[in-house]
């Protein structure tokens, strides 16, 4: 999966520009404007809807822990995964697995809390606005997108 900006082809145009060298600055700005993309809809939503009736601020904590696992899971290089690039330390490659798996779940259960709150809060009790339910979820949908269009779309061979 790590090299699905490979085949991008920028139409038949006459220019000559090797995007794979420009594929890590891709990533990474694509990933920035997802995770930036989600705190802005929930900053909306916290200003649209200030009141604790509509909008219960411990809802908060879903993205908080989504951004935590969007800094863990890039914290940890492939090659530390793989084996490659790390050997010492208190665990090795053994704890660098671990780190990440951490990060995935930490991800995963945000997302699942964030689905959880819009449907469990928002959908189920029929209230009449809606709006902040789904920024929490879209939040956490593009927290986590970007953490792995940053860990999969970039390559570490450009950086040797």
């Amino acid at each position: 999966m790590s090299g699905f900006l490979d085949g991008i082809r920028c139409g038949d145009c006459e220019c000559n520009v090797d995007w794979g060298e420009r594929r890590n600055t891709i990533a990474s700005v694509a990933a920035g404007v997802l995770f930036f993309t989600g705190w802005w809809i929930i900053i909306d939503a916290a200003v649209k809807y200030p009141d604790e009736g509509q909008f219960h601020h411990a809802y908060h904590t879903c993205g908080v822990i989504a951004t935590v696992a969007f800094l863990m899971i890039n914290a940890v290089s492939n090659g530390q995964v793989r084996g490659d690039s790390y050997s010492e330390g208190c665990m090795g490659q053994t704890g660098a697995r671990v780190w990440l798996f951490i990060g995935f779940m930490l991800a995963f259960g945000s997302l699942i809390a964030s689905m959880w709150i819009l449907f469990g809060g928002f959908v189920v009790p029929q209230k009449p606005v809606v709006y902040p339910g789904i920024a929490i979820f879209f939040q956490n949908a593009f927290i986590f997108f970007g953490g792995l269009v940053f860990k999969f779309g970039r390559t570490e061979d450009l950086w040797q």
